[in-house]
């Protein structure tokens, strides 16, 4: 039986914070973008933003919007179950899986963001715009396109077994991770729109 969003112990993490200012015919106003990640450690993490002239107002609304888009995300072991690279905006993020007692490997948002599902042990590359929000999203679409086993097999029509993969040590196989910030980037061969 799952607990309500209420009663389970979620960690904040501010992972960036920012000031804007907009100049006005009186003068500037100087707001604040938080932008944070929400997670339980154990499968479940959102990245949300929020947006006050107090820090922690903005925190707070950024913590609520995390909250309302948290995805579930299928583990094996202490790291996750494939390769997987996707791309938001100009930022592109590569996870790979790892051996147990690697770490994590992985800086600025994306570390805050796999740390916060609950990931011990994972290889990362961020490949495009060092823009944290956008690194962030990036990460959140590459953990929620992770499957399972299971998961294939049932979209298959197959049994499991019959992939050849070992099957033990995933949490929570049945779970079927909700669609991130959008669904992920087509990467092409290169060629097309090129003149």
């Amino acid at each position: 039986m799952s607990l309500p969003m209420a009663e389970i112990e979620l960690e904040e993490r501010v992972a960036a914070l920012n000031p804007v200012s907009k100049v006005h015919r009186g003068g500037r106003t100087r707001r604040w973008v938080a932008l944070v990640v929400v997670g339980d450690k154990q499968g479940r993490v959102g990245v949300g933003l929020g947006k006050s002239a107090d820090v922690p107002d903005a925190i707070r609304k950024g913590a609520e919007r995390a909250r309302k888009q948290m995805i579930t995300v299928p583990l094996y072991k202490t790291t996750i179950p494939h390769e997987v690279q996707c791309r938001y905006s100009a930022a592109e993020v590569l996870l790979r899986p790892a051996a147990a007692g690697t770490g994590v490997i992985a800086g600025g948002a994306v570390r805050h963001v796999v740390e916060a599902a609950g990931i011990k042990d994972i290889l990362s590359k961020s490949l495009g715009s060092a823009n944290q929000v956008n690194v962030a999203k990036a990460t959140l679409m590459c953990l929620a396109s992770l499957q399972t086993p299971q998961a294939v097999a049932a979209r298959r029509g197959r049994k499991p077994e019959e992939l050849g993969v070992p099957l033990e040590g995933y949490e929570r196989p049945e779970a079927q991770p909700a669609a991130g910030p959008e669904a992920p980037a087509q990467r092409g061969t290169g060629g097309e729109g090129r003149r």
